[in-house]
């Protein structure tokens, strides 16, 4: 698709220019590519955290820009992401996330940025998943192309509603028309690799016309889609809005039958469930939340970003939760003056680990793996853990888990219920720790 205006030819030539010498950094000088570093890998999340208006229903770390100066933003995004890939010792990242907040209102020039920093400092392969999350209002088709031309090659769109009257009680910005234009135009810019969002269970919503705007979706979307049930947190205004009788409560009733349904219906049409609340075909799996659920090391660049890694001097053994200062001065301000802008460090411990493997894996639709499990355990195994217990062979003779030589995982019905079903794995795993490992080095 052609782009407008000189200045938007100039700055495609420009990005174009600049993602091919990323390229040429990646492979060898022959053309052939460069070995491929066998250190420890990770995943890359950059937070832009600034929004047009903040929607009715986000408590996420959000702000409304005021005389934002983007290249100082920008410089610190780079600062930090090179510290952080110093600091972990990564030396080749899976993927990268632009996420927020509203990242598809930076500039591509940030985008670019960041990611020739990730190229300089580690291993980003060419062909690596790269996402920005977009909104409908602020990704015409001309500007989706300049974000191509950076180097994203994957959109992840958040569409949320094919109801207007829906949308103004969710406080979007945009349109059903508006969304379903933008989806069209990503999916001419970049085919097979465009993600959509519908969210269920909001006020007053019922089964028959949510369950018509699921299968009209069909008729426009990609290849990969998810489904969100609304979460009324405190401090939004949906909250105060239901909680002041304004809005009738969400029933959970509703929502539950519109999850069951709504994932039948997507079965049908050739999705694969392969986590709670994400359906893909043709593959079209996100390679970087694959990374979260597999209990990855990934690092969070950017205002409140959250992170999981190994600093580099631990002794290879402590993993550490990492969490960034949360508002974007005093974040900025940090990362200029000790190149990094970490607020909070937590060592993990291995049952802390183990619980985090046990919780995310049994998301997807695989599960976890005998050999996945030994990774983090080498002397339990899932076995030694859950085989014996009387309330976990319960669950699998109600066919709501699956325990055999390929690991645990749950089934497709118990996949809808994965958290009553915690509530039975997570103590269990708990004792099984305390009474075969009585005295554990923290963290070690």
């Amino acid at each position: 698709m052609a782009l407008p205006g000189a200045r938007a030819r100039a700055w495609g030539w420009t990005a174009a220019a600049r993602a091919a010498q990323r390229r040429r950094r990646m492979e060898g000088a022959g053309g052939s590519p460069s070995p491929e570093p066998g250190g420890p890998r990770a995943a890359l999340y950059v937070h832009w955290p600034y929004c047009e208006k903040r929607c009715s229903y986000c408590n996420f770390n959000k702000y409304i820009p005021q005389g934002l100066e983007e290249a100082a933003m920008q410089k610190c995004l780079v600062t930090e992401a090179q510290t952080l890939l110093r600091l972990s010792g990564v030396q080749r990242v899976e993927s990268v996330f632009f996420g927020g907040g509203t990242p598809s209102l930076a500039s591509p020039h940030t985008v670019a940025a960041v990611l020739d920093a990730v190229a300089q400092t580690a291993h980003l392969p060419a062909d690596s998943e790269v996402t920005l999350e977009a909104n409908p209002t602020s990704a015409p088709a001309s500007r989706l192309a300049e974000f191509g031309a950076a180097g994203v090659n994957r959109l992840s769109i958040g569409l949320q509603s094919l109801d207007d009257t829906e949308l103004r009680l969710l406080g979007r910005t945009h349109s059903a028309s508006d969304a379903l234009r933008t989806l069209a135009e990503a999916r001419c810019l970049f085919p097979g690799r465009v993600s959509v969002d519908l969210m269920l269970g909001l006020p007053a919503q019922q089964v028959g016309p949510w369950l018509g705007q699921l299968q009209e979706l069909l008729h426009h979307c990609d290849d990969h889609l998810s489904l969100y049930q609304l979460s009324l947190e405190r401090g939004t205004t949906l909250f105060a809005q239901v909680q002041q009788g304004a809005l009738p409560a969400p029933d959970p009733e509703l929502a539950a039958e519109m999850y069951e349904r709504g994932r039948a219906v997507l079965r049908e049409a050739g999705f694969r469930q392969y986590e709670v609340s994400n359906f893909a075909r043709n593959g079209a799996l996100s390679t970087h939340n694959w990374t979260y659920w597999q209990c990855g090391q990934y690092l969070g660049i950017g205002p409140g970003a959250h992170g999981r890694f190994m600093p580099q001097g631990a002794g290879g053994h402590t993993r550490e939760a990492r969490i960034q200062t949360l508002e974007p001065d005093n974040w900025m301000k940090e990362v200029m003056r000790f190149g990094h802008g970490t607020r909070k460090r937590v060592p993990l411990g291995r049952l802390e680990l183990l619980e985090e493997v046990l919780a995310l894996g049994l998301r997807t639709d695989v599960g976890i793996t005998h050999q996945h499990w030994e990774q983090f355990e080498p002397q339990l195994t899932l076995w030694d853990m859950f085989g014996a217990n009387k309330e976990v062979q319960e669950l699998l003779e109600r066919g709501l888990l699956q325990l055999d030589h390929r690991g645990l995982r749950c089934s497709w019905k118990g996949l809808a219920v994965l958290d009553s079903l915690l509530l039975t794995l997570l103590p269990q795993l708990q004792e099984a720790w305390q009474q075969r490992a009585p005295s554990p080095v923290p963290g070690g």
